[in-house]
This record gives structure tokens, C-alpha cells and sequence, in this order.
């Protein structure tokens, strides 16, 4: 851990040419070392003597030498981003004017700063909790409205405010616990303990709904998989090139075409999807398609969605039966398997629907000629915003915090055992401070340095 009392520096924009450039300055003498090499346009201003929240324009000078026009943002401490006293000067985008503002910076007593640092300090001065922290970098990679709306509610608190609520429930019966130990020679009993069991399960079970919530989070932050499975030549290849919009894999009339998986990413109504085709499901003795098949299976068990595609012309309703029931058997229950007739186009409509009449949940498209495509992405926005919320709880999208939730879990299942056995207070305190401990990491109310440096060193330099 650095000392927060230096003054640092660094590029808040990405590095390179750009029309213009952000340099950040954090700290005790940062608006000072500004101020001795910027010269307001508006004579005898100085930024020493600025307002907070303030805009400034005017030169930089090396000596005698002007390097740019910039503005100058004014931010005084506590009333900023980090806490501290900070400036932001917007400058031209040469790499060369950004390079001689940092080093003036450098030369006046800044030291440039280290990866995540200003978010750190940020959280070392109490304006962002840990999890509020992490989200700020999930919010800088988010690249959907799906995976930036998850890292705004988390930036704002929320996750962070039910972390807390469920730490000061544990917080009331652990220090009644400890006291029973300070008093253990009256064999006193404080806590009710049918209570605490009460608590135990109430908490066990919302951290259970937490857990499974990562499922869903993950995949709104990465893209949620999408298998596009079937028999070979029932127009997967085309279906993917139709969704995409683009013809991004081969198509051909040859069965067996698809040999490996291709995987391409496209945003749906503000969600990410990961498209994939697969190898033609078939029994073949080519040993390079029968691999490509079993990736297609490989695939169907770890994706939450398949897209079962059939040919219309080939498959009718008693056969379509048959394989959904023979695929379902290797695939996991939560799995979506959703049947897609294609070349509608090529026959009866009303013939197909009377044919098919038993099933409740069939589309029906042409891929090639891109009939009801339109259906197909509302199934999978409907499935996606089906999970947007868990019961009213947050979606947790961070692995750290899943596994500090789990570890949770099981310091509370421990307690939730001992209470049964009836083992002595110093076996259920120890389990409850296991329990505070673990969630205490997730907010930061407990930190290691090991812990901070290994969440902000994966921060851009800037923030």
C-alpha cells in the first residue's frame, strides 16, 4: 500500500491521439502544483484561490515555453471523487502535450499514479465502499445496456446496502454470543437461540437466492449463450448469418458443412448474446465430425439456452417429439430448449400449424428468407429480462463475491449445527465471526492490503 498523502498523476483518457486528453491530478498539493505552471486567461486568477466544482481556461508553460490552451477542472476535498483535493486538465489530444503536462506534473511533486489508485483512494476515504469500487471498473467494460445497468445499481449501493443489512442482523446475536462468554461463570444466556436459528435460516436462504443470482449476472455481463443446435442441413449457418445480420458462416446445401463450433456476440435490445453454431447432430464415422458433434452436446449442457432447429420439409411431429425428448435427456432442467421450424416459407401454414398443434412453444421462421427472425430475438429478450430480478434481490455479478457469499454460507450452516448440538458459545462465535468476516470482505469493512492490491492493480492507470 502507497501513502495516500502523496500527490499523483496519470492520463485519465485512454493513451494514444485523440482530439483531446484528460490528466488527473489526486491529492493534498494537487490544485497547488497546477497552479504553478498554468496561467488563467482571466487575469489574477489562481487556482489556490478557486471555488470548489469550478471551470478555468487558459495556458501551460514550461518556463517560457507554452505547451497548450487547456481547462482546468477545480474539485476541493472532501467534495470530490477521491476525497481529495483534485484537478482534471483537459488538454489537446497529442501524445506529445500529454507527455510535458505529466511531466511537469512529476517535476512539481507528483508522482504518476499506480493502477486503480484514484478509485482507491477513493475507498480509503470512505466515498465508495469495496463492492462500489469494483463495480467502477465493471462499469468502464461494460458494453451493453444489460451489463451496464448491473454495474450502475452496484455502484450506487445496492448490492452493497443488502450486504450490510444482513451483516448488522448477525452483528445483534454475535455480540450477545461474546457476552454469554464475558459471563460464562454465571451461566447466563442472552441470545434466544429458537431466534438466531430463525435468523440463520432467513439469511441462509437469501444468500442462497444471492448465489444462484450469479448465474444470470454472469451472463448479462459476458453475454448469455445461445446454442443454435440440429440435424445437419436444417439451416443453422443460416440462421446465424440472418440473426447476425451478415454472412459470418458457411452456408452450403453439402450436410456437414459445420465441423466446429463458431462463435460470434451481438447486442439484442441492450442485452449481449453469444451466437453459436454447432456441427450437425448425426451419427457419422468421420472421426473430424463425430468431434464436432459431441462439441455440439458439450456446448448444449453449458449454455442456459438452445435453439433447436428443424427442417420443416423433413421432420414432422411425432419425429420432432422424439428428438427433443432423446436431447433433453443430457441436457439440465434450468436449460431452455426451445424448437425453431425452419423453411416455413416451403409449405402450408396451416397445415403446419394443425401438424404441430401439440406443441405450445414452437417458432416458426425462414432463415433464409428471413420470415419471423423478429420472433426469435423477442423469445430471447423475454428470457434474459425473465431474470433481470430475484425476488427483489440484487444480481451479484463478481466471482470474489460470490465466494465470500459462500463461505458465508457455510460459517452459517456451522452455526445452524452447533446450536442443534448444543456445542459451547466459543464454537458459535468463532462460526458468527466467520460469518461477519466473510461478508465484512465483499463491503470492505474488513480489508487486507493483499486484498486491495490485488482488486485495484486490474484498474486502468487513470482510475
Amino acid at each position: 500500500m502507497t501513502s495516500s498523502t502523496e500527490t499523483i498523476a496519470a492520463l485519465a483518457t485512454p493513451p494514444g491521439m485523440g482530439a483531446i486528453a484528460v490528466v488527473r491530478l489526486s491529492g493534498t498539493r494537487a490544485i497547488e502544483i497546477a497552479d504553478e505552471f498554468f496561467i488563467a486567461r482571466k487575469k489574477g486568477v489562481r487556482l489556490v484561490n478557486a471555488k470548489s466544482h469550478t471551470l478555468h481556461f487558459g495556458v501551460i508553460k514550461k518556463g517560457g515555453e507554452m505547451i497548450d490552451e487547456v481547462l482546468i477542472s477545480v474539485f476541493k476535498g472532501p467534495h470530490s471523487y477521491t476525497g481529495e483535493n483534485t484537478v482534471e486538465i483537459s488538454c489537446h489530444g497529442s501524445v506529445f502535450i500529454q507527455q510535458q503536462i505529466l511531466s511537469l506534473c512529476q517535476q512539481h511533486g507528483a508522482r504518476y499514479a499506480q493502477p486503480g489508485e484514484f478509485t482507491l483512494r477513493a475507498f480509503l476515504n470512505r466515498k465508495l465502499d469495496l463492492s462500489q469500487a469494483e463495480a467502477v471498473a465493471d462499469l468502464i467494460a461494460s458494453d451493453s445496456a444489460g451489463s451496464h445497468k448491473l454495474a450502475l445499481e452496484q455502484m450506487r449501493g445496492g448490492f452493497s446496502a443488502e450486504i450490510t443489512m444482513l451483516r448488522q442482523e448477525l452483528i445483534h446475536f454475535a455480540s450477545l454470543i461474546e457476552l454469554e462468554l464475558d459471563f460464562a461463570e454465571e451461566d447466563v444466556e442472552f441470545a434466544n437461540r429458537d431466534e438466531l436459528k430463525q435468523t440463520i435460516n432467513k439469511l441462509q436462504k437469501y444468500i442462497s437466492r444471492l448465489i444462484e443470482s450469479f448465474d444470470l449476472g454472469n451472463v448479462i455481463r459476458t453475454g448469455i449463450p445461445v446454442v443454435i443446435a440440429g440435424k445437419p442441413n436444417v439451416g443453422k449457418s443460416t440462421l446465424l448469418n440472418a440473426l447476425l445480420n451478415e454472412d459470418r458462416a458457411i452456408v452450403s446445401e453439402i450436410a456437414g458443412t459445420t465441423r466446429d463450433t463458431i462463435e460470434e456476440e451481438i447486442t439484442l435490445g441492450g442485452i449481449k448474446f453469444r451466437f453459436i453454431d454447432t456441427a450437425g447432430i448425426r451419427e457419422t464415422k468421420d472421426a473430424i465430425e463425430s468431434i464436432g458433434v459431441s462439441k455440439t452436446f458439450e456446448k448444449m449442457k453449458q449454455s442456459p439456452v438452445v435453439l433447436y432447429l428443424f427442417d420443416l420439409q423433413e421432420t414432422g411431429a411425432g419425429d420432432l417429439k422424439i428428438e427433443l425428448e432423446d436431447i433433453s435427456k443430457d441436457l439440465h432442467t434450468e436449460i431452455r430448449l426451445y424448437p425453431i421450424g425452419n423453411k416455413v416459407d416451403k409449405e402450408n401454414s396451416k397445415a403446419i400449424q394443425y401438424e404441430f398443434s401439440h406443441f405450445s412453444n414452437i417458432t416458426f421462421i425462414s432463415a433464409k428468407e428471413k420470415i419471423n427472425i423478429d420472433s426469435i430475438v423477442s423469445l430471447l429478450l423475454s428470457f434474459a429480462n425473465s431474470g433481470t430480478n430475484v425476488n427483489g434481490s440484487a444480481i451479484v455479478t463478481n466471482v470474489r463475491h460470490i465466494q465470500e457469499l459462500r463461505e458465508t454460507a457455510q460459517a452459517l450452516t456451522n452455526v445452524y449445527n452447533g446450536l442443534e448440538q448444543k456445542v459451547t458459545n466459543d464454537f458459535i462465535a468463532g462460526d458468527l465471526r466467520m460469518a461477519l468476516h466473510h461478508l465484512g470482505l465483499i463491503t470492505g469493512a474488513i480489508t487486507t492490503d493483499d486484498l486491495l492490491e490485488n482488486i485495484f492493480s486490474k484498474f486502468c492507470i487513470g482510475k
